[in-house]
């Protein structure tokens, strides 16, 4: 009686696992039908270019999403060049070098940063890092940079303070303490004997971390990665305060833009037909670009395991 009794609730355990399981599933199901259907009369009347096209224009009702697009993987790629080597620096720092009594308080300092609001970072940038960047950095980087070729365009415009490498820069802070975390903790993961008998051969820290670490943890320090990036791809407030707001392709890294989460939190409310429409396709866009983002780690990860099998 009572093994029938455990195997009832054995499965009924089960039955209810697979269905939080299924859930997931359904979500995403959910939301990708929800913006398919939403944005159909924009997938109707554009189509493909749709992505290519960079006029937006509410009062004659036309629509392309080039700049939201162009301004989202933008600022996100600058974010990923700053935080990923200052965030492998902290991990690196907080594993290997910090003193015991500075670990564990800087530990959560860093995480308290992961807890700040993101309209907090906004007002922050607006207010207090633009009039700075303004003011100091950017004519400064001008200047330098005037005449170089390459990067003196890319450096290049008026020092309005607001724009796409601002924006990339207030992204980059707020992920820093995400990829940091993740980074740490795969990196205290390390078997002690192998840095041990590394440091024992002569091999100074940074070999250390680069031969060894490294190598063992790269699956999490991708997913690390890939949790920043989708981070900095979704953000909204922050970058809406920095970025510009400007339906206009960035000739300079100091151009003001827009990205796709700023342009929907602009103008979703006051939308209506088309405009509405135009925007749930490019919240269907910023769906699909996250997708193929995480598609893409997945089978990365899945390749180093695969070179890693063949090495051996």
């Amino acid at each position: 009686m009572k093994s029938n009794q455990n195997a009832f609730m054995d499965g009924i355990f089960k039955n209810m696992t697979r269905s939080f399981a299924f859930l997931v599933f359904i979500l995403l199901a959910a939301i990708s039908i929800s913006l398919i259907y939403g944005s159909r009369e924009s997938i109707a009347e554009y189509g493909f270019s749709f992505l290519w096209t960079n006029n937006w224009d509410p009062v004659n009702n036309e629509y392309g999403a080039l700049v939201p697009i162009a301004g989202t993987l933008l600022t996100s790629l600058i974010a990923l060049c700053i935080a990923v080597p200052v965030s492998f620096g902290i991990a690196m720092f907080l594993t290997e070098l910090s003193p015991a009594w500075l670990r564990r308080p800087l530990g959560t300092a860093i995480e308290m940063l992961a807890a700040i609001p993101s309209i907090i970072y906004g007002m922050w940038g607006l207010f207090v890092f633009v009039p700075l960047f303004q003011r100091y950095v950017q004519p400064s980087l001008i200047s330098f940079f005037d005449g170089v070729p390459v990067l003196g365009q890319i450096f290049a415009g008026p020092p309005f303070g607001i724009g796409v490498f601002t924006a990339g820069l207030i992204l980059s802070i707020m992920v820093i303490p995400f990829i940091t975390a993740v980074m740490r903790d795969v990196f205290e993961l390390v078997p002690p004997m192998l840095k041990e008998s590394a440091y024992g051969l002569g091999s100074t820290t940074w070999e250390v971390m680069w031969r060894v670490v490294l190598p063992f943890t790269k699956n999490g320090v991708i997913g690390g990665i890939m949790l920043g990036l989708g981070r900095a791809l979704g953000e909204t407030m922050a970058v809406t305060f920095v970025i510009g707001n400007s339906f206009n392709l960035p000739s300079s890294l100091f151009s003001p833009s827009n990205s796709i989460a700023s342009a929907l939190a602009n103008e979703f409310n006051e939308a209506g037909g088309m405009q509405k429409s135009a925007l749930l396709e490019l919240g269907l866009i910023l769906f699909l670009i996250t997708t193929v983002v995480l598609a893409i780690s997945k089978l990365l990860l899945l390749r180093l395991a695969k070179n890693e099998g063949t090495s051996r």
